[in-house]
């Protein structure tokens, strides 16, 4: 979703080449009610569309995937502003985004960041990890809560899933940073501390949220014994 045809233009040109479909929305209404008729497997986002903005088009993203029973995992969002402060950038993921690209940018890097989110989100197959009460289902990318569906994005899925399979481990953000946000990624350790704190908000609401501990000027992990039974 970006408003100025020759940059939405050579990104297409460029997702296009790496074997990725894309369709573009110019204004963020559009944007909204074409989200609401298909389902798709990435969305890349401008933070400054006309209509309704970049951040309104992700809380109806974020909203919707919050409505929805299915089991189907919320769609990855990558936003692509002019607005690269620190600040900016803390707030589109704190809304909700899994990853942000400033610009100017190179193309590579919106292909590398694009691929990067779409091999996060595809189910690989794996068994399902429990502990005391909090239980992953990786073909569906679900998580529950004593039985209670988490909402829950697939980055912050990954998290939980990778802090939950060395319980009472402690993994650094550069750990964490290469292992969920992968090696050729390109996001600030900052992130992890933004992630961090979504998914406990999410486990918070079924009592589930002090099983992830920080571990002062060390990192994360996942304690068993602090998750409900």
């Amino acid at each position: 979703m970006e408003d100025d045809e020759s940059i939405a233009g050579l990104m297409r040109l460029h997702l296009a080449a790496a074997g990725m479909e894309a369709h573009v929305c110019a204004d963020g209404h559009a944007a909204i009610e074409r989200l609401g008729e298909e389902s798709w497997h990435l969305v890349v986002l401008d933070r400054m569309l006309p209509g309704a903005d970049g951040m309104r088009v992700l809380r109806y993203l974020r909203r919707d995937s919050l409505r929805r029973d299915s089991g189907e995992a919320p769609v990855p969002v990558l936003m692509v502003t002019a607005l690269g402060q620190t600040a900016e950038r803390v707030k589109g993921l704190n809304e909700g985004a899994d990853d942000y690209l400033p610009k100017p940018f190179e193309p590579e890097e919106l292909v590398a960041r694009a691929q990067a989110l779409l091999r996060r989100a595809m189910p690989r197959g794996r068994q399902a990890v429990r502990a005391g009460g909090i239980e992953l289902n990786p073909d569906a990318l679900e998580a529950r809560v004593r039985g209670c569906a988490v909402a829950l994005r697939p980055l912050e899925y990954r998290l939980l899933e990778t802090l939950m399979a060395k319980p009472g481990k402690t993994r650094s953000r550069d750990w964490l940073l290469d292992h969920v946000w992968g090696r050729d990624t390109f996001v600030e350790p900052r992130t992890v501390d933004v992630t961090v704190k979504r998914l406990r908000k999410a486990l918070d609401a079924h009592g589930a949220g002090a099983a992830i501990e920080t571990i002062r000027g060390l990192g994360y992990r996942f304690n068993p014994d602090r998750a409900p039974a």
